[in-house]
């Protein structure tokens, strides 16, 4: 049987709309990332949040995950690598 965890909170106001912060022990419970897209539910009762698919990268992780020898490299040229006119 899965562990639940529960929390009470109060729904405030964000801008021109309402939100409720997800605290760090629930988000872990539901393997919440930043990034991660979700689907939002108006189900009998409240609102039900599904995971879509897999979070979108940031940049640092993208260029984290950048090898120059498997993605050739070309943007890393030290020198003339043609015949430039500067």
């Amino acid at each position: 049987m899965t562990a639940t965890v529960s929390v009470e909170q109060t729904v405030q106001e964000w801008g021109n709309g309402l939100a409720v912060r997800i605290t760090a022990p629930v988000a872990r419970a539901a393997r919440f990332t930043r990034g991660l897209p979700i689907k939002v539910e108006v189900v009998e009762g409240g609102v039900f949040l599904r995971t879509v698919g897999k979070p979108k990268l940031t940049l640092a992780q993208k260029l984290k995950m950048f090898d120059p020898d498997l993605h050739g490299g070309e943007v890393l040229a030290t020198g003339r690598v043609g015949a430039e006119v500067f």
